[in-house]
């Protein structure tokens, strides 16, 4: 499917608006340090998928989850008001894990005495010395 250039705008505005609202607007103790890592909007608008990230264990994310759908009503209203549309799409929380996975990583490269980011030793990347 072609992803239309007119959704990619509204991902963006949409990701946008919610960010600025976790850092001021949302007075919920359970959201704490949320990051809107991405957004889906769909084709129709009805609906945006919101993938977020959170610094913690399991039962922080499951309470900051909490804390983002009791406070779903307030941010489609934002959204509607900011992006100046009748309905706001319905949104849908999904927790990003990616970087978790990244740290994860990282750590078991370290652990194989590999430094993340490092250039190969000898040679260049297919393995040939030019000597």
């Amino acid at each position: 499917m072609v992803k239309s250039f007119r959704i990619e705008r509204l991902n963006e505005s949409v990701k946008e608006i919610l960010s600025e609202l976790m850092l001021g607007q949302i007075k919920d103790p359970r959201v704490g340090l949320v990051t809107i890592t991405a957004v889906q909007v769909a084709h129709d608008m009805t609906t945006a998928k919101v993938h977020f990230s959170v610094l913690g264990d399991e039962a922080q994310r499951k309470d900051t989850l909490k804390g983002l759908i009791s406070a779903r009503s307030f941010m489609r209203k934002t959204l509607a008001r900011e992006l100046k549309v009748r309905n706001a799409p319905e949104l849908k929380f999904v927790y990003d894990d990616s970087l978790e996975k990244s740290l994860r990583i990282e750590n078991a490269l370290r652990e194989a005495g590999i430094e993340p980011g490092a250039k190969p030793a000898d040679g260049d990347a297919n393995g040939d010395n030019k000597e």
